[in-house]
């Protein structure tokens, strides 16, 4: 074939041709390692060296530095978006911390003389029954509002749904206190502290037992505020639907809370409860220095 040598032509090793012995220091020939002198290529291992350049790792691929630029975007809009949430909650609990005061509240003889021949629990039904429906027509009026939903407003929307029902619910907590005999002692604004405390644990207070409630904003209560500011946030957010659907379910969930908030506060207050004919002759309630129209709440925030 052609480029192929010939048998006949071909070289053959002569035997003992390895004979020599080895006198390098590897066990093999100094003709077969070559040169071994400074400057030259070294059959040493080279690991752990610091003389020799530390070797470079391959770039990695497009593919895995895009993923790598992806995951650390992420993590920061993650970050971003909860500083934005934990501070939109702490101005939405320092909203209900300012209202709360203002919220204009009905000692007990007032609401018997409103309410004529009813006992206590007759009494309660009938601020409870209110205060649902004034909850029920908030949620329905943030509802209709959305009925074309922008997003940008949906979350002045919900901070104005949240504050409006807070400042109702915060009346129903202090007025069925007084119905059941149970006012907590204190200004109006260490009174308005425990009321505060009242809504954001859901439960009711007992003015024999200081320790339960606490008169003074504290740290542990905007905790709790933020908690269930965020609890009704995200029962609220159904209420943003379009197309009036909405409006029908904000007025139903608002009722529905506002029902079962009272029914948990009124039995704590039932348990401590004192009777009319035992209470002593109490001052009437100091009327707010700039009381809260209720109806005005969500106007204030725009």
């Amino acid at each position: 074939m052609t480029g192929s040598t010939p048998p006949r032509k071909r070289r053959f090793l002569k035997r003992g041709a390895d004979s020599v012995p080895s006198q390098g220091r590897h066990g093999a020939r100094d003709d077969e390692r070559g040169s071994s002198d400074k400057g030259s290529a070294s059959l040493e291992p080279t690991a752990g060296r610091p003389d020799l350049p530390v070797p470079v790792a391959p770039p990695a691929p497009v593919a895995q530095r895009r993923a790598a630029v992806f995951r650390e975007k992420a993590r920061d809009g993650v970050h971003k978006g909860g500083s934005r949430a934990r501070a939109a909650l702490a101005y939405l609990a320092d909203r209900v911390i300012d209202i709360a005061p203002r919220v204009p509240v009905r000692d007990l003889a007032t609401l018997r003389g409103q309410f004529p021949g009813l006992g206590p629990e007759q009494l309660a039904d009938k601020l409870v029954a209110g205060a649902a429906g004034a909850t029920a027509t908030v949620g329905a009026g943030i509802g209709a509002a959305a009925m074309m939903p922008v997003p940008p407003a949906m979350p002045a929307e919900l901070a104005a749904e949240i504050t409006g029902v807070a400042a109702i619910e915060l009346k129903l907590i202090a007025e069925l206190h007084e119905v059941y005999g149970v006012r907590p002692p204190g200004s109006l604004a260490q009174r308005s502290t425990a009321y505060l405390n009242s809504w954001s644990g859901e439960r009711g207070i007992d003015v024999g037992k200081p320790a339960t409630f606490s008169s003074a904003v504290n740290s542990r209560m905007k905790q709790q505020l933020r908690q269930q500011i965020m609890k009704r946030m995200v029962r609220n957010l159904p209420n943003l639907l379009p197309f009036m659907v909405g409006a029908a379910v904000g007025a139903v969930m608002n009722r529905r809370d506002t029902r079962k908030l009272a029914e948990r506060i009124r039995a704590d207050l039932r348990r401590a409860q004192v009777p009319w004919d035992a209470l002593p002759e109490l001052p009437p309630l100091e009327t707010p220095a700039e009381p809260l129209a209720l109806g005005d709440v969500p106007k204030e925030l725009g």
